[in-house]
């Protein structure tokens, strides 16, 4: 992959070689007191030891590690990182570094977010939907009952480093999990993105830094403009509302779906729901069709009532009605559209057809 230098977009995000940023004078701050670095099985043995060795302040960092999954996201675990961060004495002025992919970040921010009603916390994302995705916009949260994301915090980070050379201890999965919210923020936001992502046949050999760099500037610029989720940047939701619904109704069984090929499935249907309810053109949705069907299987659970109802608990609905951010044309989304369930019944049966 080639390399970029840093981003001028958000003075709290830098993109580029972790050990050639701000990220050790930083820690300096912090010479004096106590740094802890979340991770999980997969960062500790891939990602930890650079990290340890490359940056003599971390060198004694307290090292803190959860199971790998969304099922990390969970109450539980947050009880146990907050009974290891006070049993170390952790103070306000302490430091947390979550190193790992989308899990990690909105798990480490969340508990940083609360803990002695907030410490500072650096998100050094390793996977490509960490990159893209949980690692910025400020959003933090966890699980719970089963629902996606139903606790959390609009709580920044002290900052966020990411750098691309993380990527190459991805395995495929963990390409296509982070691809999914790379199409998302093209079709929402940017034609000219998608078409250049349509030419993508291997990711992880063809997906260029900058392509990545557009994506996270893409989210910045939304959320620049709307930091608290009031307006606009529920656009980032599509694909999202069904989405969620499906990774929570699989995270139940013995076979969980992992977050990007999930909403990859919600993006098929709310771009069906789109062509029926917000003016996306035929040939738009086939393409996306096509993309989605080439990339990712079709996993679709047989009780569509048990998404809807699942669908209940998104957190853009109001009055009791379902709220979705759907496609007006590749690169331009509205939200707040209303769903009835007469119309998602109809999307999902037409995809289901498509098995």
């Amino acid at each position: 992959m080639d390399a970029i230098s840093f981003s001028d977009q958000s003075p709290s995000i830098e993109i580029g070689p972790i050990s050639t940023s701000s990220f050790p004078n930083l820690l300096k701050g912090y010479e004096q007191g106590k740094i802890a670095i979340l991770v999980d099985e997969n960062t500790h043995y891939h990602c930890l030891e650079f990290l340890i060795t490359t940056f003599d302040t971390l060198r004694e960092a307290e090292i803190i590690e959860v199971p790998s999954g969304e099922q990390s996201k969970d109450l539980a675990i947050c009880t146990q990182l907050w009974h290891s961060l006070t049993e170390s004495n952790f103070g306000r002025h302490d430091l947390l570094i979550n190193l790992g992919g989308g899990v990690v970040s909105d798990l480490g921010g969340f508990v940083a977010s609360v803990y002695k009603r907030g410490i500072p916390f650096i998100n050094v994302p390793t996977s490509l939907l960490g990159m893209l995705d949980a690692a910025i916009g400020s959003k933090n949260g966890i699980d719970f009952l089963g629902f996606k994301n139903q606790l959390g915090s609009f709580t920044p980070a002290l900052r966020t480093f990411v750098d691309v050379n993380w990527l190459h201890t991805l395995p495929q999965k963990e390409w296509l999990n982070g691809y999914a919210e790379l199409l998302k923020h093209s079709l929402i936001y940017d034609a000219i993105l998608w078409e250049e992502l349509l030419l993508i046949d291997t990711i992880e050999k063809e997906l260029t830094a900058a392509q990545i760099k557009r994506g996270i500037d893409i989210k910045n610029e939304i959320v620049a403009q709307d930091p608290l989720e009031k307006g606009l940047r529920k656009i980032l939701n599509f694909g999202h509302t069904i989405g969620h619904a499906i990774e929570a109704y699989y995270l139940e069984t013995d076979k969980p779906l992992s977050h990007g090929h999930a909403v990859a499935i919600g993006m098929l249907l709310e771009a069906h729901l789109s062509l029926q309810l917000s003016g996306l053109q035929l040939s738009d949705f086939q393409q996306i069709k096509e993309v989605v069907l080439n990339k990712f299987s079709l996993h679709l659970p047989s009780d569509k009532s048990l998404i809807w109802q699942l669908m209940q608990h998104d957190k853009k609905n109001r009055e009791g009605q379902i709220r979705m951010s759907l496609l007006a044309a590749v690169g331009e989304c509205k939200f707040d559209q209303h769903v009835k369930f007469v119309e998602f019944e109809q999307a999902y049966d037409s995809i289901a057809a498509l098995k």
